[in-house]
């Protein structure tokens, strides 16, 4: 049997967190169904950019010039080459993640057909609007605190919801005669509970991107030993210098010869002492390596398959790739239909609480006054809030809040 003491103490909180949190998790669900288009809106710009005219081609030029002619039209140092078919411009890349910028060079006729960056794109602010509501640093915790609640308002949901009065049979159907309230509660509660666990795998694929959780988490990884191995981006492994170095065009003809799948970077050396790295992004994870090869001699220093990779970091890259819909069509479609429901179940959810609510009063659920928290529920807050801190935060200044009112209320 349910503990109805608990079920009315949770209604109460869920239904505050809701109503607080709704207005923004509108604009995540939307936002984030809108960014599924993003690899859609940056294609159609880079198509224009890297395909070539028939009439264009003719004797191919070297990588290291095409090098040469992309570094002089670049004002950052380039530090990487993406590697084609031949039926498209070459892009150089200069940059990493948020700040990477590419520039293409015609490899028949050496001329620069374009420079690409994702911030010049609208898909750029409604990235921003997604991950921090325009709002810097101060948004990006905004949007953190946000999704922790939204983990505490699907698990109290679930609770509040599953089973009471209408049992199994709730879990099905929805009240389309009994007005208008129970209407678009039902709505809420049955597209909620449908949605719910694959939205916490979402929300998961979501937290590795924010400040305080995303950065405790790194230390996590580091301090496990469950990220990326040390030598993966190079870090700690050197070439034999010699005075002569591989050209671009001899190190491509090796890259090529790893027979690697998918899209293939071949990252250029930092330094005389560095490393050529070879990279390759595809799906499933599993068939991504990064191998490094002696600049000089072309000798291999150190291949990493993606066992090679922590359980963690492996686990966080699932999550994230799953979150943007990179894992083919069924992911993408799966991620914009899980976008769309949350957007339709937050509207029922405000439309249920307009039909509810009394004139003049906020009308919130009241909490039983002899309920005390018993052990479980105090350590199950704990818990979420040590792993999100944001929302530790926020129930210790709600639980001053309410001390401070209790006190008030007894003086007066």
């Amino acid at each position: 049997m349910k503990n109805r003491k608990l079920n009315q103490w949770l209604w109460k909180w869920h239904f505050i967190a809701g109503i607080i949190s709704l207005p923004f998790v509108i604009v995540l669900s939307i936002t984030g169904g809108i960014y599924l288009f993003k690899s859609d809106v940056e294609n159609e710009v880079i198509q224009g950019i890297q395909k070539l005219i028939p009439e264009e081609k003719s004797e191919r030029l070297s990588y290291d010039k095409q090098w040469e002619i992309a570094q002089k039209n670049s004002k950052r140092k380039l530090n990487s080459v993406v590697l084609d078919d031949g039926d498209l411009s070459t892009e150089f890349i200069a940059g990493r993640f948020g700040g990477k910028q590419s520039v293409y060079v015609n490899p028949y006729s050496g001329k620069v057909s374009g420079t690409f960056k994702a911030k010049d794109t609208w898909m750029y602010s409604v990235r921003k609007l997604h991950g921090e509501l325009l709002g810097g640093k101060v948004g990006t915790k905004v949007v953190e605190l946000i999704t922790s609640w939204m983990v505490v308002l699907i698990l109290s949901g679930l609770y509040i919801w599953f089973p009471f009065v209408r049992g199994i049979k709730g879990v099905f159907t929805v009240r389309l005669k009994e007005g208008k309230r129970t209407l678009f509660r039902d709505l809420h509660a049955v597209t909620g509970f449908w949605i719910s666990i694959l939205l916490l795998i979402v929300l998961a694929g979501g937290f590795p991107w924010t400040d305080v959780f995303g950065g405790n988490f790194k230390k996590v990884q580091k301090w496990t030993n469950t990220g990326y191995p040390k030598t993966w981006s190079g870090r700690g492994l050197t070439s034999t210098v010699k005075e002569k170095r591989l050209s671009l065009d001899e190190m491509i003809s090796i890259a090529n010869a790893q027979n690697l799948s998918g899209k293939i970077t071949v990252g250029l050396p930092k330094s005389v002492k560095s490393t050529f790295s070879v990279s390759n992004k595809t799906f499933p994870l599993s068939g991504q390596k990064m191998i490094h090869f002696d600049q000089y001699s072309g000798e291999l220093v150190k291949s990493h398959n993606w066992s090679d990779v922590g359980v963690l970091m492996r686990a966080r890259m699932w999550l994230m790739a799953f979150h943007q819909g990179e894992f083919g069509g069924w992911n993408w479609y799966l991620m914009f239909a899980i976008a769309v429901l949350l957007t339709l179940t937050s509207i029922a959810a405000i439309f249920s609480y307009i039909f509810r609510k009394q004139k003049g009063k906020l009308s919130v659920p009241k909490s039983p006054k002899s309920f005390k928290q018993n052990y479980g529920l105090v350590i199950a807050i704990l818990f979420l809030g040590v792993i999100f801190p944001l929302f530790g935060l926020s129930v210790v200044l709600i639980y001053l809040s309410e001390l401070f009112t209790n006190r008030k209320s007894l003086n007066t």
